[in-house]
């Protein structure tokens, strides 16, 4: 897998959530068969890692114990393997991870960046895989009164790049670290443009960076109707491939997202007109209130 970290085309991550709560598919694919078919669809679809998820982290929900959360992911993880599927494991728990890894996974994905767990380094470290640390600052019931920032785009690059410190003193290796901003996560919608304008800013780490904006909140505010109220998660996809395509212009190593068919298709698109680079954005350059 770290030929895939360091690859130099955009890596597409699917999304596979084995949860009854989560905010876009929950209830959807608990099922055991269910899960398996739609995983091996995005495979189909052309996602390079399908990222299972048993614990939502959508704003406000309560958790889960440990040993549900493996109940839920590792009957998944195992028959998605055994079929073929490289999967990547979403949890904040080494627990979990250990026992992930243990079933097939080849990636993880920590949403806490390390901070929920500090077992989780060693876990990853012993397997020599990929770690993907997202920006987080609490767990998901708190997590929107902790989004107070003097500057967005500044305080989620140092506190990365914290992360990043802590991982390389624990003796996770370079070549194994992803970053991810945490689009949502103690984030405003302003926030999460201001990071999305500003993406290069974040690229400065020298880390692959993992962008993850799939039907999130803020991108149906954006698209709100005449009374106000938010597109629904269903009607965000199109807007979800714009902050893909953008995201990777920009310099993004991957995206992180539902709808991995129409992701890879314009991504398709976007190589074959030269696989143009924007232009970085000045700070405070007007994104979207």
């Amino acid at each position: 897998m770290t030929d895939l970290v360091r690859a130099p085309g955009p890596v597409v991550m699917g999304v596979l959530n084995v949860t009854p709560d989560s905010f876009s598919d929950g209830g959807r694919y608990a099922d055991l068969d269910a899960a398996v078919g739609h995983g091996v669809r995005l495979r189909e679809a052309g996602a390079h890692l399908v990222d299972i998820g048993g614990e939502s982290t959508r704003p406000g929900a309560e958790r889960i114990d440990a040993v549900t959360e493996a109940e839920r992911v590792l009957p998944v993880i195992r028959e998605l393997t055994a079929a073929g599927v490289p999967v990547s494991i979403d949890t904040s728990r080494a627990r979990v991870a250990e026992a992930a890894l243990g079933a097939g996974a080849a990636v993880v994905n920590d949403v806490s960046g390390g901070l929920a767990d500090p077992d989780m380094a060693r876990v990853v470290r012993d397997a020599g895989c990929p770690w993907v640390l997202m920006h987080w600052r609490g767990h998901s019931r708190k997590m929107r009164d902790l989004a107070s920032y003097t500057d967005v785009v500044t305080d989620v690059r140092d506190e990365l790049g914290q992360r990043i410190d802590e991982a390389l003193a624990a003796g996770v290796p370079a070549d194994r670290i992803v970053v991810d901003p945490g689009l949502g996560f103690a984030k405003t919608a302003v926030h999460n443009w201001e990071l999305s304008a500003r993406l290069p800013e974040l690229l400065d780490l020298g880390y692959p960076l993992l962008f993850g904006a799939s039907r999130k909140s803020y991108l149906g505010r954006l698209l709100a109707g005449a009374d106000g109220a938010p597109r629904p998660t269903a009607g965000r996809e199109a807007a979800t491939v714009a902050t893909s395509v953008l995201a990777v212009a920009a310099g993004a190593w991957g995206v992180r997202v539902h709808d991995v068919r129409a992701t890879v298709d314009a991504l398709a698109v976007w190589a074959a007109t030269g696989s143009p680079r924007l232009v970085p954005a000045r700070a405070g350059g007007g994104p979207p209130t």
